[in-house]
């Protein structure tokens, strides 16, 4: 089967924080799973490198926007692959080929009449002397009276149009912007509402999408799809591929969606494979990202595809809730973050991987907390599954010479890990990362128990048949959980199938093992408790 995954595009304008890898993780799990079982997968990404968000901190810097893209470009690749993130792609929005595909699509709705020119009304700031692009201008939200920008409400998740504001200020200035009129293209989305309507019904009864998508899309299409710009007056983007428009850039919320589709391109050339297998209604996509980015996956992306294809739409939504710090909201702008550049560099990437999928926001807002995570890795990474593949290799080491002891797998362990296999396949496809995981702790403490219960300490002594099967049964036990972790926790899996000597992980039961083991060391090392305190601290002297 191929398997299009797509993680949403972060802005390259700051550093990735906690939050933002909860809700990406899942494609690289996703990813990883399926390239075990055998499938043909193509997972991509990349750094948003149009935005209006970086054209303003360039300005805070007083240095160009390309000058931040590529900081925070580099930066982002380097901390996805600290981490673990298995890409086929990860690319930028600037690059020329993007540039060229999304010009390429928009040309392609304009001829199809989906992109229509207009007359309308947009704020200009006076003193800044420029039209403002809709994350320049702030205001109250008009449908919960919060805080909000141009063009979406965090707190309601509800599309604007800056117009609708009340109280607009220029972000820039903070002065009140005019309303004056302008021209731009715009793409004809209500054109779509009987097609989309369909679309997610037939998602909702197949149970393909998160219950945040299914509600968050089901509303917008009940109040009616409005046509939305497709153009913008911006600093930096994608210009216009149309005489006498030239000037004008293509809105971001078009060209970053249709960034998916010129990773893919973009790979197929680098490879010199066709992606055309990716889309085609036989596919089987995954589209990773976090709430405040539903409609533009569920919504303006299957609508493009509609306009330009008429096929492949996305078929799994995997929008997650948000992650809370210390039960409170993350606030870049305040500072209140955990940031993730510093987190790798102090603590296991699998540790890491290991909180953010056991406490996933799948269906709620969950919360990070210090605590929480230094115990999570002491007691049930270190405590649990370094403890038992540990104690296993080391008695191989010490009483074996090194040698797996060759006898038959316990029949009760064999059925209780093939019946892993057979719950945990599904609960990743469906997108059930948490339970998948818990399925898995639960073979390791059910081997630990094993262990304990079989005393090999003294069954070495007394009675040595019995022990070689308590040893081998409880490295083969081992064999399979670094594979059934591999697509959670491939850093630690990756160094058990070194240390037993493994081929390549795929997605079915390993039954037997010949091999030597040697240089056994710990998976993982005990965190201090102290180190709560000292995080905590940092946390607080650095708020803004």
């Amino acid at each position: 089967m191929n398997i299009f995954i797509g993680g949403a595009w972060p802005y390259a304008n700051g550093s990735l924080h906690l939050g933002h890898i909860a809700s990406l993780l899942p494609g690289d799990i996703l990813a990883r799973y399926y390239r075990q079982k055998g499938d043909e997968v193509l997972y991509v990404s990349g750094s948003d490198c149009n935005g209006t968000p970086i054209a303003i901190r360039a300005k805070q810097e007083g240095i160009s926007p390309g000058e931040i893209a590529n900081r925070y470009h580099e930066e982002f690749a380097s901390c996805f692959q600290k981490l673990g993130f298995s890409y086929d792609l990860y690319t930028r929005t600037d690059t020329e080929h993007h540039h060229k595909t999304v010009q390429k699509i928009f040309l392609e709705l304009l001829k199809n009449d989906l992109i229509y020119l207009k007359e309308i009304e947009q704020t200009f700031c006076q003193t800044c002397n420029q039209f403002l692009p809709d994350r320049y201008v702030e205001g109250i939200c008009p449908n919960c009276n919060h805080p909000a920008r141009g063009d979406q409400c965090d707190h309601c998740s509800t599309i604007l149009d800056p117009l609708e504001l009340v109280d607009k200020k220029c972000k820039l200035c903070g002065n009140s912007p005019i309303v004056k009129g302008t021209e731009h293209f715009y793409f004809s989305l209500q054109s779509f509402q009987e097609q989309l309507e369909a679309y997610v019904t037939d998602a909702k009864e197949h149970s393909l999408w998160r219950t945040n998508a299914i509600q968050l899309t089901e509303r917008y299409i009940k109040e009616g799809l409005k046509d939305r710009a497709a153009t913008r007056d911006l600093p930096i983007g994608i210009s216009v591929p149309v005489e006498g428009y030239e000037d004008k850039k293509i809105y971001v919320w078009i060209e970053a969606v249709s960034g998916y589709y010129s990773a893919s391109k973009k790979w197929a050339t680098d490879s010199c494979k066709p992606d055309i297998n990716f889309w085609n209604n036989e596919t089987k996509s995954y589209y990773v990202h976090g709430k405040d980015n539903i409609p533009f996956h569920t919504i303006i992306w299957p609508a493009i595809l509609m306009g330009i294809l008429d096929h492949a739409l996305p078929t799994h939504i995997v929008s997650n809730e948000y992650l809370t710090l210390e039960k409170k909201k993350i606030s870049t702008s305040r500072n209140w973050a955990v940031w993730v550049p510093d987190i790798i560099e102090n603590y296991h990437p699998d540790s890491i991987r290991y909180f953010l999928t056991i406490n996933a926001p799948e269906n709620r807002d969950t919360d990070f907390s210090w605590r929480e995570f230094i115990f999570s890795h002491n007691s049930e990474l270190l405590g649990g599954y370094g403890n038992l593949v540990n104690r296993t290799l080391k008695f191989i080491e010490k009483y074996y010479d090194g040698c797996i002891p060759q006898n038959q797998l316990d029949p009760d362990l064999q059925l209780k890990v093939e019946s892993i296999y057979k719950k945990v396949g599904p609960l990743i496809e469906t997108t059930h990362f948490k339970q998948a995981i818990e399925e898995i702790f639960e073979l390791v403490r059910y081997t630990n128990k094993y262990f304990d219960s079989k005393k090999p300490w003294n069954q070495i002594g007394e009675d040595k048949n019995g022990c070689d099967q308590t040893i081998y049964s409880c490295t083969i036990v081992i064999a399979n959980l670094a594979q059934l972790l591999a697509p959670f926790l491939p850093f630690s899996s990756k160094r058990i199938r070194e240390l037993i000597d493994l081929k390549e992980f795929c997605w079915s039961l390993i039954d037997s093992l010949a091999s030597k083991v040697e240089n056994v060391t710990p998976l993982f090392e005990r965190i201090d408790l102290k180190q709560i305190n000292e995080e905590l601290s940092k946390l607080t002297k650095r708020v803004k």
